[in-house]
């Protein structure tokens, strides 16, 4: 069977894996998941317990959660090395490097403006401070990224990998909390240009957004979530 990527929406980090599979070339299929309505409802724990996205259905019915976990079974899959690099190669190393702080401290830099816009009472002195302790978190590690970025068109080796997918899905971020211009970190602005302007990371967000775009061939439709939770979910 083709491996299942069970994708959020709006603006979930994992649309960056769906265009690393497009990068990837090989079949798959997706299932798209409103993360503020149907993730909330008690069956969902049954692929994934902490209520998260995204979660991978490997080509075995296994699930998987958490994006390093997934992106590593995808890095184990690219025999062709379309998204990843020779194990322990220098690129491989720097390549991981930049996916760990992403999907760490950068990624994490975000929890209070995220704690903030979901406030379950209205409390303005505390989510005031959040946003201003957020704001800080999150240009802090803009201009951790901003010195790590080298002169290449992509994060590491000339090419795009699975670093760059995870860059796609959480560094738009940046604009749905209005934290800073862009332009404040000029390298991360030229990066992100042509991240986003790839064809596969066009796609994930059109998808992400409830379009039907035209891929690669490799995407061979949805499933609904209910189907997949009843196949794959524990107790299956």
């Amino acid at each position: 069977m083709e491996p299942i990527l069970v994708y959020g929406y709006p603006s979930g980090t994992s649309m960056g894996l769906v265009a690393a599979l497009e990068w990837l070339g090989q079949p798959y299929k997706l299932c798209r998941v409103d993360m503020l309505g149907e993730m909330r409802e008690p069956s969902y724990t049954r692929i994934n317990p902490r209520v998260e996205t995204p979660v991978l259905i490997t080509d075995q019915g296994r699930p998987l959660t958490e994006t390093m976990a997934i992106a590593a079974h995808l890095e184990a899959r690219d025999a062709q090395r379309r998204i990843s690099f020779e194990p322990l190669s220098p690129e491989a190393d720097r390549m991981h490097q930049f996916m760990g702080f992403l999907n760490t401290g950068f990624t994490g830099a975000f929890w209070p403006l995220w704690a903030a816009l979901e406030l379950p009472e209205p409390d303005p002195e505390f989510e005031a401070a959040l946003r201003r302790f957020g704001r800080k978190a999150v240009a802090e590690r803009h201009d951790k990224l901003e010195a790590m970025i080298g002169d290449g068109n992509w994060l590491v080796g000339g090419k795009h990998t699975l670093a760059d997918g995870l860059l796609a899905g959480v560094a738009r971020w940046l604009e749905f909390h209005e934290v800073a211009e862009l332009s404040r970190w000029p390298k991360l602005q030229a990066l992100r240009q042509r991240v986003e302007a790839d064809p596969a990371v066009v796609f994930a967000t059109a998808l992400e957004n409830g379009q039907t775009p035209t891929g690669s061939g490799a995407f061979k439709g949805h499933l609904p979530l209910a189907e997949v939770i009843e196949r794959f979910g524990v107790g299956a």
